[in-house]
């Protein structure tokens, strides 16, 4: 299977959230994990708000030396301007945020490569996962 990871699902690899045990269970049985460019900077910037709550102000480096280990792991989807582009037109017909387009503009680019192929898409925001829904790309549920 290859996993699409939004950056809410990168994050729940490595904080304790509700969720972490499906995103590590779909990471493990995915032969390829993927995410967007973006992600690296939605993740780091995720971790030090995170790191602000109560109870883990301690986490933040571990965190963040995880994350380093493991993002070559990733197979990374590149920024293009032809990707931009359809993540504009993707957050005009969704109603997406703008980072949140960028990875639909990316879940679909790959989702049409591996047409014959197992593809799951991992988010957990609800109005991207409704977005990809409607385009027919399966959801890693």
């Amino acid at each position: 299977m290859i996993l699409y990871l939004d950056t809410s699902a990168v994050v729940k690899l490595y904080a304790d959230e509700t969720g972490s045990d499906r995103v590590r269970a779909g990471v493990a049985e995915a032969s390829i994990s993927t995410t967007h460019l973006i992600a690296y900077a939605e993740t780091r910037a995720a971790f030090t708000r995170k790191a602000q709550q109560p109870g883990y102000q301690d986490r933040l480096q571990s965190w963040r030396e995880d994350f380093e280990r493991d993002w070559p792991s990733f197979e990374i989807v590149s920024i293009t301007q032809e990707l931009i582009h359809r993540a504009g037109d993707l957050a005009e017909a969704h109603r997406l945020r703008g980072y949140d387009s960028v990875h639909l503009a990316a879940v679909e680019a790959i989702w049409r490569v591996a047409a014959h192929q197992d593809f799951r898409f991992l988010v957990f925001d609800g109005n991207l996962a409704n977005a990809a829904q409607k385009m027919d790309i399966r959801l890693y549920i």
